[in-house]
């Protein structure tokens, strides 16, 4: 399902594409500089059109996902873990509110110390259950299964926890929680 703010992207480029076809299927003899010119218009209205969407993206972050009731989830490793990251599933108040399979790009980004926000969504002041489960494979080759839980205190207020991964080679604990 496509969201506002892509739909409204399509549409816009849409227009664009119609209205050079029609200014190219109108001109018979169009010089080097019309058509220059007609590129850099295409040019600014692509990037008005991305950063309406961009925009609109934000508004309706704030509008789905208010910070009194915001809680949002990250996904970290410990920077060079060789660890290879297969999956990870978040589980809010024993429902699965989250699960990704890691691409290789994905995977290489964690190992150079990114950050990954996996959720974002509303829940109610008080005392909330996280678990976390992930696989991968060890450097070693062998597969490694890991889980581990949390209690998250939602207060007044956007709620930010990290979720740090640790491979089994590492010296840090398996699954490490962080407020911020």
């Amino acid at each position: 399902m496509q969201s506002h703010a892509q739909k409204i992207l399509r549409y816009s480029l849409y227009i664009v594409f119609l209205a050079f076809l029609s200014f190219s299927a109108g001109a018979g003899d169009v010089s080097r500089e019309q058509i220059k010119g007609l590129d850099e218009q295409v040019q600014d209205i692509k990037k008005d059109v991305l950063d309406l969407s961009s925009e609109l993206a934000r508004l309706e972050e704030k509008l789905l996902f208010p910070s009194n009731t915001q809680v949002s989830l990250f996904i970290s490793m410990n920077k060079g873990d060789d660890f290879r990251l297969d999956s990870v599933q978040l589980k809010l108040d024993e429902k699965v509110v989250a699960q990704h399979l890691y691409t290789f790009r994905e995977l290489e980004a964690l190992q150079l110390g990114g950050v990954q926000r996996l959720y974002i969504g509303n829940i109610s002041t008080g005392k909330h259950e996280l678990v976390v489960s992930y696989t991968g494979k060890a450097s070693a080759g062998g597969e490694y299964t890991r889980s581990g839980s949390y209690q998250v205190t939602k207060d007044v207020g956007p709620k930010f926890v990290e979720v740090k991964i640790a491979g089994p080679d590492s010296t840090e604990q398996d699954i490490k929680f962080r407020d911020w």
